[in-house]
């Protein structure tokens, strides 16, 4: 093998890395906390749309109250994002 040919390939794998795999391990992380610190009274949106405030949050379930009388129990996992005040999400 070619020394050349060697480095080139070590070269290609190091970008591949540093374009794609670190990126998403980043984003993975930034989500992972993001969803162990929602707690009760964020406003949140979820992976399906649904916007509401949490009312009651457990391990692995959230309880969000949708409209006036109207609550849906959710996945904690299908959290996309946790609003500020005016309605936008929060950067972490």
């Amino acid at each position: 093998m070619n020394l050349g040919f060697a480095i080139q390939i070590v070269g290609f794998m190091a970008i591949i890395y540093f374009m794609l795999f670190r990126p998403q391990m980043k984003e993975r992380k930034r989500h992972e906390e993001m969803l162990s610190s929602v707690k009760k009274g964020d406003d949140i949106v979820t992976a399906g749309g649904i916007i509401g405030k949490i009312v009651h949050a457990e391990e692995t379930q959230l309880t969000v109250r949708t409209g006036e009388t109207t609550r849906v129990t959710v996945d904690r996992s299908r959290i996309a994002a946790v609003l500020d005040h005016k309605g936008n999400a929060q950067e972490e």
